[in-house]
């Protein structure tokens, strides 16, 4: 019995025993919390909703508390439910119960910890899209691992997920980009806004190599040739990259494609037509601050050119007139501003504000020998995601950017996460994975299998906490897509790991030398293969290999 079903357990004897005294039962939670209590001897699971609904049907908490615990108690599912304070109730499930949480987890295989909470839901998940006028940095490391990871978490949940990268080929960053790679194909020094590093040197060489005229062209034709080929070639390479990060996009959205294809004029004469956008001071601007923002925003200069914000506003309307009913943008820490700016855009053109959604990520600072590396793009310094791949590894990268919240900056200590022991939480719990594989192939050895088991026998303190913390792994996934949170499921790899440790420390799995199996090892090896199970399927929604071998 996991906690869900529990808590489904304890509603529907709840509302037995209100409604056998003809109380009412719209008092109750729509779902009622069930908890692990923080001492063991306390019991497996607590609940508090005598505390939440006595007050509301005129009765006194540790009494309802007490009506609830003995009905409880009557099921074969629970060995006892006690009453405990001024109204808690400590359960404790039946070896049975517990037992089932092992066979459900064998069942479903790779699906458990699956839900239905976003069935059909479609959802745009816009992360990553750094100008293609440099390599990936950390802060796009952080979001391209969390985004990936966040998508894997909403599909689990039944969502059907666009992962989407905006790619910005219009406006001046791209006019700095190609005036750098022209001013290094001629030798000269990186211009004062542009960019500097080895990367532009490369391009520039790449690009007079494919066009060895492009030297020798009009000032114009030769700027666009480097733009064109320099764009290109740059954005491969970012591609390259995070495919290889194991992170990859269902639709690559052109910037450009949104004035060239008229999208831009068309969001603009809709704001005009519904009375959204209005002239003053020679330019149009959009009553944002009608919509929650804390100001009006310009959309069209007085010079005639569209802000900024024009492209932001065709692109809110893209996204929902492409049929997707939830618009998640993960933007970086200087984009705080955005969060307004664009649910006020979508209000303007008429879409829900609510179905947009801005995640904002801190910045990640990289250490070295105990000193923060220190970054600069346009100087050259800039620490890349190959440069952390390379240092630390796939794996080890996606883990680090994942198992903390993007609402806090982030350090990555370059000697921790590249060592190889339990300090490192992504070598703890894939070695954690391999130990459960290597105790299959012995089981195969030994001719001993889980087929069968009697999970009843699943009595120990150890595998109660195992199965317990198994039987977890719903609620985790449901609450990480929620929430928008998969750190949640990485920190979760973690405990399952740790609490799987302390069960084979002090469990015995397979037999000694010379024994013959018992009912109970093969219990034991049951409950193994559910844990390795889940350990897969947590590492699967992080996007982190899962070892046999280590």
């Amino acid at each position: 019995m996991t906690p869900a079903d529990l808590s489904t357990l304890i509603k529907d004897t709840a509302v037995a025993v209100l409604t056998g005294r003809d109380l009412d039962t719209t008092a109750l939670p729509e779902k009622v919390v069930v908890e692990r209590p923080r001492n063991p001897e306390h019991g497996d699971y607590a609940t508090n909703v005598a505390l939440q609904v006595a007050k509301k049907v005129g009765m006194n908490p540790r009494e309802l508390g007490t009506l609830l615990a003995e009905a409880l108690s009557a099921s074969d599912a629970i060995e006892s439910a006690e009453i405990a304070g001024p109204g808690f109730i400590n359960i404790r499930l039946a070896a049975a119960a517990q037992g089932a949480i092992v066979a459900k987890v064998l069942s479903e295989g790779e699906s458990f910890g699956h839900n239905d909470a976003y069935q059909g839901l479609r959802v745009n998940l816009e992360f990553v899209s750094a100008n293609p006028t440099g390599p990936i940095h950390l802060g796009g490391t952080r979001w391209a691992a969390v985004g990936d990871s966040l998508g894997r978490v909403l599909a689990a949940s039944g969502a059907k997920v666009t992962r989407e990268y905006y790619f910005n080929d219009h406006g001046r960053q791209i006019d700095r980009f190609s005036n750098s790679l022209v001013a290094a194909a001629k030798g000269l020094p990186t211009p004062e806004d542009g960019y500097g590093g080895d990367y532009i040197q490369d391009i520039a060489a790449r690009v007079v190599e494919k066009r060895p005229d492009v030297m020798d062209m009009e000032p114009e034709a030769m700027q666009e040739t480097f733009r064109e080929l320099g764009v290109e070639m740059m954005f491969a390479h970012i591609k390259e990259s995070l495919h290889e990060f194991g992170t990859d996009f269902d639709v690559y959205f052109h910037e450009n494609s949104l004035f060239e294809s008229g999208a831009v004029e068309r969001a603009i004469q809709k704001l005009k037509d519904n009375g959204n956008l209005y002239e003053a001071d020679g330019a149009w601007w959009l009553r944002s601050s009608n919509y929650g923002d804390d100001k009006d925003r310009v959309v069209i200069k007085s010079d005639g050119d569209a802000a900024y914000i024009a492209g932001d506003i065709a692109y809110v309307a893209d996204k929902f007139d492409r049929g997707h009913d939830l618009c998640i943008y993960m933007l970086g820490a200087d984009h705080h501003g955005y969060i307004s700016r664009l649910r006020a855009a979508a209000a303007a053109l008429g879409y829900d504000p609510k179905n947009v959604e801005v995640l904002i990520g801190q910045m990640v600072n990289l250490l070295r020998d105990g000193q923060a590396v220190r970054m600069s793009k346009r100087a050259g310094t800039v620490i890349t995601l190959d440069d952390l791949v390379e240092a630390i590894g796939i794996d080890a990268a996606r883990y680090s950017m994942i198992r903390s919240s993007v609402d806090s900056s982030l350090d990555i200590d370059l000697e921790l996460w590249a060592s190889q022991s339990s300090d490192n939480p992504v070598y703890y719990v894939q070695y954690g994975h391999a130990r459960l594989c290597s105790i299959a192939r012995k089981a195969a050895d030994l001719g001993v299998t889980p087929d069968g088991a009697d999970l009843s026998l699943l009595v120990h303190e150890r595998e109660g906490d195992l199965i317990r913390t198994l039987g977890e792994f719903p609620a985790v996934v449901k609450a990480a897509a929620e929430l928008r949170e998969p750190h949640r499921v990485a920190r979760y790899a973690e405990e399952l790991a740790g609490t799987f440790h302390r069960f084979y420390d002090s469990c015995q799995i397979l037999p000694k030398q010379g024994e013959e199996p018992t009912p109970l090892h093969t219990a034991r090896l049951a409950l193994a293969r559910a844990t390795r199970q889940v350990l897969a399927n947590a590492l699967g929604l992080v996007g982190v290999s899962a070892p046999e071998r280590m």
